[in-house]
Order: structure tokens, then sequence, then C-alpha cells
């Protein structure tokens, strides 16, 4: 099982990797900077690192860095400072996914390439038409309007909804949709449901980014757990015990 994943360097990022480590799996990580990433990376035998911005790799590169992977995993965000909410690229996500879903379909492989993207509670899935009060919809309009990287988020998991759909000859996907995020050394116990059970907004809850990574790497390496989830944008709390 080889893994390429995009936002190694981020704070769930960096989880992600972690427990694909712990899984055994190989891993890909590309990356801006080698400074952004622990030591103990650069020597490992089970990641290959390339240092680069992934919307300047050209078709051919990441046709390249695409091949021999079984599944693609997104912890791609927008910095919380002013040039990462309102500077470019602005569709950092969605243009991240386009391109390495172009990149899996060119490469046509035998079997279906796993891709699990790190979402947001505050998106909907419209697929099911979850229920939203009225005062949710006017500030998710208002934050269409603010911030751009809640379009982007959107935008992300739409593309993989609507235009990789359901039945893609080379692509699964899965859009995990953690809620208020948290730091945390441990592994805790966690809830998923396929639609949120509070509001992302006015009530939200906790999610921890370790929990976020263990989840996704169990989808990455679980058949079972990708069976059940497959083609649907999962949301995951902490446990209200933890």
């Amino acid at each position: 099982m080889t893994t390429l994943v995009l936002g190694a360097s981020g704070a769930t990022g960096k989880q992600l990797v972690e427990q694909l480590l712990l899984k055994e799996s190989n891993i890909k990580i590309i990356v801006r900077s080698l400074d952004k990433i622990p030591n103990s990376w650069k020597s490992n035998d089970n990641i290959e690192i390339i240092e680069a911005s992934v919307l300047q790799l050209n078709n051919e590169e990441i046709n390249k860095i695409v091949s021999g992977c079984n599944a693609v995993a997104s912890c791609l965000g927008h910095n919380l400072s002013w040039k990462g909410v309102y500077g470019q690229p602005r569709k950092l996500v969605t243009d991240a996914v386009r391109l390495i879903c172009n990149a899996i379909k060119e490469n046509a492989p035998n079997n279906s390439i796993k891709f699990v993207l790190m979402n947001t509670a505050g998106n909907c899935n419209r697929d099911l038409k979850e229920p939203l009060s009225f005062k949710h919809k006017l500030v998710v309009s208002l934050l269409r309007l603010l911030l751009p990287p809640h379009v982007d988020n959107e935008a992300a998991a739409d593309y993989l909804r609507t235009e990789i759909g359901q039945n893609n000859s080379f692509i699964e996907w899965v859009a995990v949709r953690p809620d208020n995020l948290t730091n945390s050394d441990n592994v805790s116990k966690y809830e998923i449901y396929p639609s949120p059970i509070r509001d992302a907004i006015f009530d939200a809850g906790k999610t921890s980014r370790i929990n976020v990574a263990h989840f996704m790497a169990n989808l990455i390496a679980d058949d079972k757990a990708w069976a059940k989830w497959k083609g649907q944008m999962p949301v995951i709390y902490n446990s209200l015990s933890e």
C-alpha cells in the first residue's frame, strides 16, 4: 500500500503521516519546504519526499507521482493569516483535488484509487439534503462572501460528489468532515455519523486532529471501513465521554 499525502506539513497532515506509518504504509508526500517536516521523516525509508508546490507541478510530473499509489489523502487547507485567507491560490484545495484526480484518470489504473479528503462539518452534503436552520443558512451565505477558504472547501467536496460521482472507473472517495479541530497527543474515542448531529456554527462539537488522522488512515487501510463510507461525507466528533 502506497499513499500520497497532500498537506503533510500541516497540523493534521503530520498526524496522518504518523498514523499511516503505524500501519506500515509506504507514503509519498509533497511539501513546499523540508523545514516544515520532522527530521525523522527525511531518513525514513517508507517516506518518499517531493519538495514542490503541488499546483506548480506539470501533468507529467504529477502523473509520475500518482503512479503506483493505491490511495491519496488531502489535508490541504489555507493558512489562518490575511494572505492565507484572501491571497492566492484561493482554490488551493479544489484545484489540487482536480489535478490529482485528472492524473489518476490519465494513468488509468487497473484498480480504483481511494481518495480521502479532509473537509469540514460546516459544509453540508447536498446528496443527503441535510436540514439547516435559517440562521445557519444566513451565516453560511456570509461566509461564502467573506471567507474564500469556505468556498474552496465546498467546491472541493462538490467536485468529488458531482464530477467524480459514485461510479467512476478509477476513483472512489470519502470526504471526512471534522467539527471544531483541537490538538491532542493521543487517539481517543470518537464517533462517526453520516451527517452532523449538531450545528457546526451555533453548537459546534470538537474533533481532535489525531482522531481525524486515525479515521482517515483506517479508511485507507481497512477495506471494510472503506466499503461502509465510500462515496459519503461522514462527520467525526470526539466522544462526549472523553
